[in-house]
């Protein structure tokens, strides 16, 4: 077994994992109960009993998904611990890259992510009605999430058993360095092209948020957290370490950097998620939130400050872009 699983970050990180996917499984259980028997119109003491077990069953799976929020950053952060043990690595850029599990398990963490919070909305806005009209659709939305969290599981121990502390990995400056990036940033685009896409994107989102178009807000959203990615990491990080040569969408997440990544990949995730979520949330539920159009907004406009604030400063302290 690898000496990785015995970090102490990474024992940590498992060992709520696993605390986590047994009371999901509880969870798990009841809900198929639920599913099959709820009918809110029926006054029976079976119909009462689910109602009581719905409220348990609710707290625990929001507590679980809370934490599993929580975890996400303090995963990001083992990882980049990690650095200090596998040869090659500066950041956590290596360690995902160590093996074929590493990009797969990280990309499936944000994708659950998206849906827990879908599920948390979904769940504040059943609670508030007397006569639960969510319910089922929460508990099979739970459900699908419960089976992401079991193939997450599994690309965990896949992806971090498999990391050698012998064999040495790709630092960032070779996985994302300059002479790599013209055939990394998508569509062949030009850096200067890059950052004309990046703010019309912007642009693009804050007018259908004021307007309110779900559906394209959904199109817009996906393509400003698709551009955003690539202009962070092969723009705006050069300016956040203040070297033309260094482009990685994680050193910023390190103390030296005043772990601003998590900033700002935090504000870039919640923009575009708020603004994916309105739709989601129309076709699902049937419900269009006003304040799902006013956070994405809020968190994309932050996003972009981060952004600029950086080349603005570097400017303003040295009269010259990188």
């Amino acid at each position: 077994m690898s000496s990785i699983l015995l970090s102490n970050e990474i024992i940590i990180f498992l060992f709520v994992q696993i605390i986590l996917f047994i009371l999901l499984s509880i969870a798990f259980y009841f809900s198929l109960s639920i599913i099959k028997n709820w009918d809110f119109n029926k006054t029976t003491n079976k119909q009462y009993k689910l109602e009581k077990t719905s409220y348990l069953v609710i707290l625990i799976i929001s507590f679980t998904l809370i934490v599993k929020i929580v975890l996400f950053p303090y995963f990001a952060y083992s990882l980049d611990n990690l650095s200090n043990i596998v040869p090659g690595a500066m950041c956590a850029a290596g360690i995902v890259g160590a093996n074929e599990f590493g990009q797969i398990n990280l990309t499936l963490k944000i994708l659950i992510l998206f849906f827990i919070g879908v599920w948390l909305i979904i769940n504040s806005l059943d609670l508030k009605e007397k006569t639960y009209p969510f319910t089922k659709k929460k508990y099979f939305l739970y459900i699908f999430i419960f089976i992401l969290s079991i193939v997450e599981l599994f690309l965990d121990f896949s992806f971090l058993e498999n990391i050698s502390t012998k064999e040495p990995v790709m630092c960032c400056s070779v996985i994302f360095g300059v002479n790599n990036t013209g055939s990394k940033i998508p569509f062949d685009l030009s850096i200067s092209n890059l950052l004309i896409v990046f703010y019309l994107l912007y642009i693009l989102t804050t007018i259908l948020s004021l307007q309110k178009s779900s559906f394209l807000n959904l199109i817009i959203n996906f393509m400003f957290l698709y551009i955003g990615y690539y202009a962070v990491t092969y723009f705006f990080s050069t300016y956040i370490y203040q070297l033309p040569t260094h482009q990685c969408p994680f050193c910023m997440l390190q103390k030296e950097y005043y772990f601003v990544g998590y900033f700002i990949w935090g504000t870039l995730f919640l923009g575009t998620f708020f603004g994916i979520s309105s739709f989601i949330l129309k076709t699902f539920i049937n419900k269009d939130l006003a304040y799902t159009y006013k956070y994405s907004l809020i968190f994309n406009t932050l996003f972009v400050f981060l952004c600029s604030f950086y080349v603005i400063r570097y400017y303003l302290v040295n009269g010259v872009f990188l």
